[in-house]
């Protein structure tokens, strides 16, 4: 074994965990079953200078069962290895993520405390950035055995990950705990404040507080779970709610609220963290189920980092839980759009097809403007020194904040090993309906604030031409919103505040004026279509190309404006649409059609009306070069409200209102 020999006193930084009795379809992110191989490039990478990808360069081994067997788990940190078998730990959830404990903390070396029973091999293993996996050290093991590994992270400057796997020899080999540790720290853990913003989902809320009340031991250093409820549905209303309120030993506290949106709520969660005295404030989306290992993961980072680091968890899909949304969230400066940080990476990687140790671009450290708040952790140094959230209600508020914070020189970390299951983009589309106002209005306004180009880049041209994808796709309640967002643009940011509470019910009161708002849940609900109606003969139809967009659109526009609806198509759709096929180059050539929402509950009949689409687009292209002509302005503007917008003082006057209207 391998030794350092300076560091007498260790204290666990990562504990080796598996899934829960109630969620066989994880196995994949805790342990593997078979060798520590994985991938093998085909030629020397280290000099090698070819454009090729990483997919041309590598050759998959697989080493049979991709899983381990789920009745050999134990307990939540304990395993059964039958004899002849081996088993890995090279897993998103107990791989050590070297590489990030080399950039972000002042540690440098490890050790590794494996604790088994039963007679076989304990081997340590370790990858490069390229994912290229190498030994590092390995001991038999018989009887009642404490094997330690001594390790460095000297060598992690751009990524890599630490593991180890057991063999069984003759016998079985059972794990009864791991972990990982480091130096211990010489001053005390912080406290945290951990707070779900909630609106209407009890159900999810009490389920997340009913995980934490059985995993007591992720609790210790949390001085307060907060539930912030801006729903109809109470939480504290919920069959079991005083059962898991008295089984959390009185750390559970419910603040009921006006709905200001997510911003609101977190804001609501970052104000009495700071109040509370707390050292951190570790925010939640509502529909999530948490790992809850990942809390105590999430803290020992972040009390390890070398200053005030904003630490936040990824994202795993609900309804394909070994599905990982992404690894990292970038935004594009000249367009202001989410991005992924590097053309290697693969946006919703799938563990159970391919592990970590066959995913080179996983072993490569990702750095990262912010974190989606399904789950950040911020410490309240960084609140008092740059604010709250901006009073965005939804959308925009996560990433605005790490962009603000990053431009105090705060750093924002991903950190791999700590993650919920969320409900997956693929599954919504907020792009589309009352959702529309806010991606519109908050991006305009992040912009403003945060852009280095002239004019914000790319954003008002990508935003008109927007416009004019949802005007051809007679979806006219969302361009309504979007017109109202580009009003309250240049409103300035002095209603920001104001209009937390009312512009939702506003925007929502704008449906009943729009078939394409209009919900219902059966196809036999909408009047059959016609055989024969519909676009090309029901041909399919593609999206132009780069060449032929502008005069695509061109011809479109003035198509739907000069051509008059097939007066038939009032009383009958032209044809039903499937989510999925709801295309803009599509819907283009319609005059009537159904088309189902992303959640599968209903679908809305969207109709062609030359004169909305002649009067909206009218009035969003003069809106548009408005602010263009008064940007500089706006911005300046924008920027100098930010420490208002933000401060304790402002949000509590917010605070203090909703308390009011929840009476």
């Amino acid at each position: 074994m391998s030794s350092l020999n300076v560091i007498t006193d260790w204290a666990p930084i990562q504990r080796v965990i598996l899934p829960s009795p109630d969620q066989p379809d994880t196995v994949s992110l805790y342990v593997d079953a078979g060798s520590a191989s994985g991938i093998r490039l085909r030629e020397n990478d280290e000099l090698a200078r070819t454009p090729k990808s990483p997919e041309q360069k590598l050759q998959m081994f697989s080493s049979g069962d991709r899983e381990a067997h789920f009745e050999d788990l134990l307990t939540r940190h304990s395993i059964r290895v039958r004899s002849g078998e081996q088993v890995s730990f090279g897993t998103y959830f107990n791989a050590f993520p070297a590489s990030y404990w080399r950039r972000w903390t002042s540690i440098r070396s490890i050790r590794l405390t494996v604790n088994t029973h039963g007679t076989g091999t304990v081997t340590v293993y370790k990858s490069n950035a390229r994912g290229s996996v190498q030994r590092v050290d390995g001991v038999h093991v018989d009887g009642e055995a404490t094997s330690s590994f001594e390790l460095s992270l000297k060598p992690f400057g751009d990524g890599g990950w630490y593991w180890f796997d057991l063999a069984a020899s003759s016998n079985e080999l059972i794990l009864e705990d791991a972990q990982w540790e480091a130096e211990k720290a010489p001053r005390p853990s912080g406290q945290v404040t951990l707070q779900i913003t909630t609106m209407n989902k009890p159900d999810f809320c009490l389920n997340n507080a009913r995980i934490l009340a059985e995993n007591a031991d992720v609790l210790v250093n949390v001085k307060e779970i907060l539930i912030v409820d801006q729903g109809t549905q109470k939480v504290e209303a919920e069959q079991g709610f005083a059962e898991i309120q008295e089984a959390l030993g009185g750390k559970l506290r419910v603040i009921n609220q006006a709905n200001l949106g997510g911003s609101g709520g977190f804001a609501r969660g970052m104000y009495e963290s700071v109040e509370n005295g707390s050292d951190y404030v570790l925010l939640l989306d509502d529909d999530i189920v948490v790992e809850p290992e990942s809390i105590v993961r999430l803290l020992s980072f972040a009390d390890h980092c070398k200053r005030p680091t904003i630490v936040g968890g990824h994202m795993f899909d609900l309804y394909n839980r070994s599905v990982l949304h992404t690894f990292g969230e970038v935004v594009d400066p000249y367009r202001i759009v989410p991005a992924v940080p590097h053309a290697d990476m693969e946006v919703r990687h799938d563990f159970s097809l391919a592990n970590l140790r066959q995913t080179p671009w996983l072993h490569r450290r990702v750095d990262v403007d912010y974190n989606g708040w399904w789950m950040c952790l911020i410490p309240t140094k960084v609140i008092k020194e740059i604010g709250l959230s901006l009073p965005l209600f939804i959308k925009w508020d996560d990433a605005e904040y790490g962009l603000r914070a990053r431009e105090a020189g705060i750093a924002t970390v991903s950190l791999p090993g700590a993650a919920v299951w969320h409900v997956s983009w693929t599954d919504k589309d907020d792009l589309v309906g009352w959702q529309a106002y806010f991606h519109s209005r908050n991006r305009l306004v992040t912009t403003l604030i945060h852009s280095p180009y002239k004019k914000g880049g790319r954003v008002l041209r990508e935003s008109v031409q927007d416009d004019v994808k949802h005007l051809v796709s007679m979806q006219y309640f969302t361009e309504h919103g979007r017109i109202e967002a580009l009003k309250d643009v240049l409103k300035g940011p002095g209603g920001l505040h104001g209009s937390l509470g009312t512009k939702l019910p506003e925007i929502n009161a704008l449906k009943s004026s729009y078939s394409d708002a209009q919900l219902r849940e059966n196809a036999d609900d909408f009047p059959t279509p016609k055989i024969g109606r519909g676009p090309m003969g029901g041909a399919p139809i593609g999206m132009p190309s780069k060449k032929e967009l502008v005069p695509w659109g061109l011809k479109t526009v003035a198509r739907q404006l000069v051509t008059a609806p097939d007066p038939e198509s009032a009383e009958r759709p032209q044809g039903f649409l499937a989510h999925r096929d709801n295309r803009w180059f599509r819907l283009a050539h319609y005059d009537s059609v159904v088309v189902s929402n992303a959640e599968g509950t209903g679908a809305s009949w969207y109709r062609r009306d030359p004169k909305k689409l002649k009067s909206m687009l009218t009035e969003a292209t003069g809106l548009h070069m408005r602010i263009f002509r008064e940007w500089e302005r706006l911005a300046e503007q924008y920027r100098a409200a930010v420490p208002d917008l933000t401060s304790m003082a402002a949000w509590k006057k917010t605070f203090d209102a909703a308390s009011e209207m929840e009476k």
